[in-house]
């Protein structure tokens, strides 16, 4: 089965928010789409490497009472593909790539309408320090915002670790001045997080979270959400669109308090040259 057949394969997974090991047996059927549709639940089980239980979960997490019911709706994706559709093997790879570009178009539209990107810019920009949470998956893209972020605003402070500790880092940035908080918040949200969130309202943060969508619970939790779609054609999500629309964020931050940027940047570029951070 080429790409148009594995295409309509991959069409039934659509939109359901899987588990990893549920998106391997996801990924074991468009692999072998031409032959998934008379497989029985052990044999799908047996090529993904997974227990039989978690092929009927998986089935079920796609709202069927059972594998047999998933497996009817294989069987009539293959009935529609054209016979030379199985000539070639799907390569599950490039549909997770061409994903991600769609989700980057997606959000490329969204942002025509920059108003919530500037509010959420000027709260964030007025807060000195300026704390920024990401729990568990999120935490490397808190990492990479505020590295960047650093650059241009005198005190960021990336909240990566939950606990006790977090509760304290927040109250010890509320009483340095703070006046609002980034939290990047991506499935599988973290109850640690949105117990933050909460925490940092409950403060008199104001608070700007970057999740997948609306319908997040970080999304609810927070006074201004800013979405971009989480990629979830691979065993574990692509952040594409997330992180670009964290750096959408900062490029706005910027753009907000124009003057402190470029006098924080040339001090920077200053000090780079004097420490030979940089090989010429």
């Amino acid at each position: 089965m080429n790409e148009k057949g594995a295409d309509r394969v991959l069409a039934l997974f659509a939109g359901a928010r899987l588990t990893p090991t549920q998106r391997r047996i996801a990924h074991t059927l468009v692999q072998h789409a031409g032959a998934a549709a008379w497989l029985s639940a052990a044999e799908v089980a047996d090529l993904a490497g997974v227990s039989q239980p978690s092929v009927t979960r998986f089935a079920m997490a796609l709202g069927h009472d059972g594998y047999p019911a998933l497996r009817q709706l294989l069987r009539e994706a293959a009935a529609a593909t054209p016979a030379d559709d199985h000539e070639h093997k799907p390569n599950e790879v490039q549909h997770a790539v061409r994903q991600e570009c769609a989700n980057l178009g997606r959000l490329a539209d969204d942002l025509a309408d920059a108003g919530r990107l500037t509010t959420a810019a000027t709260l964030l920009a007025g807060s000195r320090p300026l704390p920024v949470l990401g729990l568990r998956a999120a935490a490397p893209l808190a990492a990479y915002f505020g590295f960047f972020a650093a650059k241009v605003l005198p005190d960021v402070r990336v909240l990566d670790s939950g606990g006790t500790l977090l509760t304290d880092r927040l109250e010890q940035a509320r009483a340095a001045g703070a006046t609002a908080m980034l939290a990047i918040v991506l499935p599988r949200y973290p109850r640690e997080a949105l117990d933050a969130l909460a925490e940092a309202r409950a403060l008199g943060l104001r608070t700007v979270v970057i999740t997948d969508s609306p319908m997040s619970p970080a999304a609810e939790a927070a006074e201004c959400a800013l979405t971009a779609r989480v990629g979830a054609g691979l065993v574990f999500d692509l952040h594409t669109a997330p992180m670009t629309l964290a750096m959408v964020l900062l490029q706005a931050i910027c753009d907000a308090v124009p003057d402190e940027t470029q006098r924080r940047l040339e001090e920077f570029e200053s000090s780079a040259v004097r420490r030979q951070i940089f090989v010429p």
